[in-house]
């Protein structure tokens, strides 16, 4: 599966486009039609939604996009409302604020609802990190139902140490006690972590890591810094609100958990806990091999990745067979 496109060129079959929120919002997409891989003479093999982290944007993965529109998928990505190509959300473009994750909700479901309607099923939704949170969540509420569900290193629980209840707390009084919108930590994607040791919390692929700050010299709009302290107090409340009893119990889409065990980022111990609350869950851990972005790992760690996401969509999203249709 290595050495495929270029990864810092927009491949020539995906369009870029701008898809407008319910409230007029421009949101950034880019989208590949379905065509390739084996299932091409039978008709599309089916569409995938990608949904990346918070400070994301969806370049960093035209790798992974790209292969599966190879499969036969048509492939769809979206940056989230307030970072990357889809603005901001703040006076302070460099810092990642929200008012609260059900902007982004609600954006995914109106997205949902407009895009099953246009492209060939099974449907299917892949989400990182941050991504992968709001992703959850959504089908937990039944905002969307996707046949499948992908959940890279999905941010369902962070390492700072104490129960989400008081960190909760302890966020809302730094909301209360300074300006929301204020950063909540100076760089990087962590509290603490210095810009020289960011690449050892997300690859070990040098290459794949430079690809982003290449993005962000050729489009600087995509660069963002930390989250504010509402982003930090509204992601407890979600994480909160996702680890409520039932909410995980009711979900009934088969859904395959990918976990980094030494995640820097997101606690991989919540991961597995969420493994065990859904009723049709698939959870695949890696060891010191592996950081945060999966995805855009080292090849040894990327392929098999790649390959559990394959053997996960061709068993559990099974490709439509066009003669069941006629």
């Amino acid at each position: 599966m290595a050495g495929g496109i270029d990864r810092r060129v927009i491949p020539p079959a995906a369009t870029e486009a701008v898809w407008y929120a319910t409230d007029g919002h421009a949101i950034r997409r880019i989208d590949w039609p379905g065509r390739g891989g084996s299932e091409a003479e039978d008709g599309p093999r089916g569409s995938i939604l990608f949904l990346p982290g918070r400070g994301d944007f969806y370049e960093k993965y035209l790798e992974s996009l790209d292969y599966w529109h190879g499969e036969g998928w048509r492939v769809t990505a979206l940056d989230w409302r307030g970072q990357a190509g889809s603005g901001r959300l703040s006076g302070h473009p460099d810092i990642g604020h929200v008012a609260d994750f059900s902007v982004w909700l609600d954006d995914l479901a109106a997205f949902w609802k407009d895009w099953i309607a246009t492209t060939p099923a099974p449907h299917v939704i892949i989400g990182h990190s941050m991504g992968g949170h709001l992703v959850l969540r959504s089908v937990a509420e039944k905002r969307i139902n996707p046949v499948a569900v992908v959940l890279s290193a999905p941010m369902l629980g962070f390492l700072t140490p104490g129960p989400n209840r008081l960190l909760h707390k302890v966020a809302q009084a730094m909301c209360r006690f300074g300006d929301p919108e204020r950063m909540a930590w100076k760089i990087s994607e962590k509290p603490g972590a210095t810009l020289a040791a960011r690449s050892t919390l997300l690859t070990h692929d040098e290459a794949r890591y430079a690809d982003e700050a290449h993005w962000k010299t050729v489009r600087p709009y995509l660069g963002m810094g930390p989250g504010s302290w509402r982003w930090v107090e509204r992601a407890y409340a979600s994480m909160l609100a996702v680890d409520a009893p039932g909410v995980l119990e009711g979900v009934e889409q088969p859904v395959l958990l990918l976990s980094a065990r030494y995640d820097g980022l997101v606690s991989s111990r919540a991961i597995e806990q969420a493994a065990r609350r859904l009723p049709r869950a698939q959870l695949v851990v890696w060891g010191r091999e592996a950081r945060h972005e999966l995805l855009r790992e080292a090849d040894a760690v990327r392929d098999k990745v790649m390959w559990t996401i394959d053997d996960f969509l061709d068993r559990l999203a099974p490709a439509i067979q066009q003669d069941a249709i006629a």
